[in-house]
């Protein structure tokens, strides 16, 4: 009995843990805001822009976004017409089949297209750009601002863009998909469609899907880089802070998803 209480661990050591993580997590989240802030003021700056910066982001904003936007189009119309087909066929057997554009409409282009925008930018970009990117520079490295111009704003941009562009492509593909599959090939029901789609994008709507969409991109694009910005290379080589990045990105997303839906329906 008197070896396992020994070996239990002692309160203090159990505060000063707690004490530990709770400094770690203040911290981390602090970097992260201090690294959005620097982010912010070097891409108003117009010594940001040259022709060589200028062709650097041009060239992360291509590479990062024509890719995911193919490969994710083509999933999403996939799924979308899954989910349409399913909602219009459940609809007519309940005898609800004027809801089903409303269901379509909020549930693909207020809910799953943003979230699933975020997460697939997240998973096939900016997290793996962070961690190569974090790979090549030295421990403990101070970058200069040469450096945040050239190197960290271009991916930083790049993975907030792409999340836009995956978000409003698709929200507009949706809505195509959605119209040929309820009405088909014929535009004489186009004037019900839009005043439907226009009662559901109403300007509150509209301004919660948009501020989601923006604060996906945030996260998605600031999270990972900032790990690289504050620990390089031998930081980022341990395995946990990977897996620490992916929680921390995905627990933001959570955060903005569940505000989002408070703001839309409650």
């Amino acid at each position: 009995m008197s070896a396992k209480i020994n070996a239990s661990p002692s309160h203090p050591t159990i505060v000063r843990r707690l004490h530990r993580g709770a400094v770690s997590w203040i911290l981390s989240w602090w970097r992260l805001l201090n690294f959005s802030v620097l982010m912010l003021t070097v891409g108003v700056m117009p010594a940001t822009y040259p022709k060589d910066n200028r062709r650097i982001l041009a060239h992360h904003l291509v590479r990062d976004t024509v890719p995911n936007l193919v490969w994710f189009g083509v999933l999403s119309a996939l799924v979308s017409l899954v989910l349409i087909r399913i909602v219009v066929v459940t609809s007519q057997s309940y005898g609800l089949t004027r809801y089903a554009l409303d269901l379509v409409v909020r549930v693909l282009t207020l809910e799953l297209i943003p979230l699933t925008a975020a997460a697939f930018v997240a998973l096939r970009t900016t997290l793996p750009t962070g961690l190569e990117f974090s790979q090549g520079r030295k421990a403990g490295a101070v970058a200069t601002l040469e450096e945040l111009r050239s190197a960290f704003f271009p991916r930083v941009a790049a993975g907030i863009f792409a999340v836009w562009m995956l978000a409003a492509v698709s929200c507009v593909l949706t809505l195509v998909l959605a119209y040929l599959t309820l009405y088909g090939f014929t535009p004489y029901a186009l004037p019900g469609y839009t005043r439907v789609v226009g009662q559901v994008f109403n300007p509150a709507v509209a301004m919660i899907l948009v501020l989601k969409i923006v604060f996906f991109s945030f996260a998605v694009g600031l999270i990972p880089m900032a790990s690289s910005f504050y620990y390089g290379a031998s930081y980022r080589a341990k395995v946990t802070h990977g897996l620490s990045d992916m929680v921390r990105l995905f627990a933001v997303i959570l955060l903005i998803e569940v505000a989002s839906l408070m703001g839309n329906y409650y």
